[in-house]
């Protein structure tokens, strides 16, 4: 199968720099989505298939985006002169003895099912995804004879009155043998309003050489729902992210708000999860059973084990948080942490290339960053892990049941044995011994008659 994704528009209804089909929805691009429905539909039906884009307006940087996917090809459509002209533009790409799709890189919801569907009403012919709208403004006409047969598709500037009044509308996906659409491509012309080549236009090219043409009618409109404007975007978000709700709870999630929650990547949930209000989830996440998300957590390429509790405005980004864990509130794990079971990282802790064992604790205004923290170990509130010599990075590592103190600083690297206690207030630059105290700080002295200075008369 030959698969045409359209994705040369400017967008200038978008008022921005960025390709049209580069805005992203539910944290891919528009065209991620359909390049990702059209693979899963050639799985589907068992084929190989040449998926063949065509750009145009930022066309480098749609490329750019996708250089990691050999498997688009990329065309360039300059001029652009309409959807006719742009399917053109693939046509040497095109194997002739296969059916050609044509898709639009900003008509992103589109479901492979309903893709299969259409492609099974062409039955060697041509057949064109239809919906039916309330209010059909903007969208071309299905025009039928008499005997209810497709014979041709008017833009709405080149419609009657009484086309107009039409409710059943092209939404520009369709499917045809390829032999005969190269035919019926090089037939275009554009006396029309404005000056361009229609795909439509091929419609009655295919009725007048008696070629059956079929209408596949979506169930759902919001399947063929495009993207024109920042406002069209917003919408098809919200649509997304109401069908992730939906999802997520039939697979047994407690959401606090369906209405607020953003999943912007993959969500995988175990049973019993609860997502409390306005959490964002970003890339891979998987959350195991009986976990809880407090309110307004951000949580990005994260696994999360049974039971764990990620407690109000905490930030996961490159992380793994152990079974019966708690986090948070307020705290922040980078890339490369791994708190094993039973950790417990408190308010304004930040934990970053660090191992923290399993029920040690940090429970607040601590920084952990490229150490290994061991079992049952205590960092107290303040303490710092000086990991940084303004040049390179340095790794510490601290036993089982150690304690350190309030306010200490460990400089890398650093060894703290096993059962070993940190005065508050140290600062350590040197092995600490196992099982006995270190204490690293300056002797305190007092002068009883001193006195504060006082400021000076004007």
């Amino acid at each position: 199968m030959n698969i045409v994704i359209l994705a040369a528009g400017q967008g200038k209804r978008m008022r921005s720099a960025l390709p049209k089909v580069l805005h992203e929805l539910a944290g891919r691009s528009l065209l991620a989505h359909v390049v990702d429905s059209a693979r899963t539909l050639t799985l589907a039906l068992g084929q190989a298939a040449r998926l063949v884009v065509v750009v145009g307006h930022g066309g480098e940087r749609v490329r750019e985006a996708f250089k990691s996917d050999p498997g688009l090809l990329f065309v360039t459509q300059e001029p652009q002169l309409g959807t006719g002209h742009a399917v053109q533009q693939a046509v040497p790409w095109l194997d002739e003895a296969e059916p050609t799709l044509v898709l639009y890189g900003d008509v992103p919801l589109v479901q492979p099912r309903t893709l299969q569907a259409l492609v099974g009403a062409a039955a060697g012919g041509v057949a064109v995804l239809t919906v039916r709208l309330a209010e059909p403004g903007g969208y071309g006409r299905i025009v039928r004879g008499a005997d209810g047969h497709i014979l041709r598709i008017v833009e709405e500037r080149d419609a009657s009155a009484e086309q107009r009044s039409i409710d059943e509308v092209n939404t520009g996906i369709l499917t045809a043998p390829t032999g005969r659409l190269v035919k019926w491509l090089n037939a275009l012309g554009r006396d029309n309003a404005q000056g361009e080549y229609y795909l439509t236009d091929v419609i009655a090219l295919a009725v007048a050489d008696r070629i059956p043409v079929a209408a596949c009618l979506a169930r759902d409109p919001e399947e063929t729902l495009g993207v024109n404007s920042k406002a069209q975007l917003a919408g098809l978000e919200r649509i997304v992210q109401r069908r992730t709700a939906e999802r997520l709870m039939s697979e047994g999630a407690s959401l606090a708000d369906p209405a607020r929650i953003d999943v912007r990547g993959e969500l995988a949930i175990g049973a019993d999860v609860f997502i409390d209000v306005g959490c964002v989830f970003e890339g891979k996440v998987e959350l195991g059973d009986e976990v809880r998300v407090g309110p307004y957590c951000v949580v990005r390429d994260a696994v999360i084990g049974r039971a764990a509790q990620i407690r109000a405005f905490s930030h996961l980004d490159g992380c793994r948080v152990g079974a019966s864990a708690l986090v948070g509130p307020y705290a922040r794990l980078r890339p490369g942490a791994l708190l094993e079971d039973e950790v417990h990282i408190g308010n304004f802790v930040e934990v970053k290339a660090s191992t923290v064992g399993h029920a040690a604790k940090a429970n607040h205004l601590a920084y952990i960053g490229d150490a290994e923290v061991g079992a049952r170990s205590n960092i107290g509130a303040g303490t710092i892990f000086a990991n940084y010599d303004g040049a390179n990075k340095h790794r510490s590592v601290v036993g089982q049941d150690v304690n350190v103190g309030s306010n200490s600083v460990l400089v890398a690297p650093i060894v703290v044995g096993d059962g070993a206690t940190v005065g508050a207030g140290s600062t350590v630059t040197r092995e600490v011994p196992a099982g006995g105290l270190t204490v690293a700080r300056a002797r305190q002295t007092s002068i009883p008659l001193w006195r504060r200075p006082v400021k000076k008369a004007k």
